[in-house]
């Protein structure tokens, strides 16, 4: 059996928004069972909350944006692929203002933080989806399938007419490929478009610390790359983010191809619209029918991780 897992204490990391360019903070907090992921706006008036939920995505351009009624938090991809990465289930994140901090466009500060907390087990079983059937979605020239695996596989690859991109792909088996392969690779955007998104009075807290930024044939940032495939590397950590908006843990073979924000929403969605795409296993049930003493071995045995 899989337990839920929590914070041991709660963190805050600091950053700018990538949009407004002003301050931006988190705090996260440690949560009960079976809450999953809450987002809280604190700076508002009584501090409404959004859960982590694809049936709440209101905007995927350039970033995953959550609301509920007027309020929104944007760009969360980042911080739900940390948690996903790290095992998170239940969390309370308060945020300073309507955008996590972009910080240098990957996990890594967030993984960071989490690392030096702790990770709690709640000693409450991790019910999973698993998939029936095959699911799949197409845009154009884009396009995801998921089909049936017994854990969360991605499988993603790009194509881009760049010297410094091209063709990458990358496959990403949970429990088996560490997550710090993909949790420092970092978001990336070509000069142009940010200037573009500059004078409309966005990205203004793009800079070369908070992406990979291209011209028309070259990475500009003076450090260079942090892996030779960064760039899909990069994607299939968005990717993760995004399956944390499942709401409970996503076991498929998930293949993407030049696919975003968009169309991973989009998957779960058709995914959970016909309940004959999926089931939902919970191992509690075979949890009470073992005897007290041994629940209670096991339990204890859990405490000591």
């Amino acid at each position: 059996m899989i337990f839920q897992r929590t914070l041991k204490q709660s963190i805050t990391v600091s950053g700018v928004g990538l949009h407004s360019g002003k301050d931006a903070s988190v705090t996260i907090h440690p949560a009960r069972p079976n809450q999953g992921v809450v987002f809280v706006r604190k700076d508002l008036d009584d501090a409404p909350q959004i859960s982590a939920h694809f049936k709440n995505v209101v905007n995927t351009q350039l970033a995953t944006t959550l609301g509920r009624g007027k309020v929104t938090v944007s760009t969360v991809e980042h911080l739900l692929a940390a948690l996903q990465g790290m095992g998170i289930d239940n969390a309370t994140v308060e945020v300073s203002g309507p955008e996590i901090p972009i910080l240098d466009g990957s996990s890594i500060r967030f993984v960071e933080a989490i690392q030096a907390a702790g990770v709690d087990s709640q000693l409450v079983s991790r019910p999973y989806l698993a998939l029936r059937r095959k699911v799949e979605v197409k845009m154009a020239e884009k396009w995801a399938v998921a089909e049936p695996s017994s854990k969360l596989e991605v499988h993603a690859s790009i194509e881009w007419d760049h010297p410094s991109i091209g063709y990458q792909e990358y496959h990403y088996v949970d429990g088996k490929t560490p997550f710090s392969e993909l949790a420092s690779a970092r978001t990336f955007g070509f000069l142009r478009d940010v200037e573009a998104l500059q004078r409309m009075g966005l990205a203004r807290g793009g800079s070369l610390e908070s992406a990979v930024v291209l011209n028309e044939a070259l990475v500009l940032n003076p450090e260079g790359l942090r892996f030779p495939d960064e760039f899909v590397r990069h994607k299939i950590l968005d990717a993760l983010g995004d399956f944390k908006l499942a709401g409970i843990a996503f076991h498929a073979y998930v293949r993407l191809h030049r696919a975003g924000h968009d169309l991973h929403s989009q998957l779960l969605a058709e995914i959970f619209k016909d309940p004959d795409n999926y089931e939902i296993i919970d191992d509690s049930a075979k949890e009470e029918a073992r005897p007290a003493r041994v629940r209670a071995a096991l339990a204890g045995l859990a405490a000591t991780f």
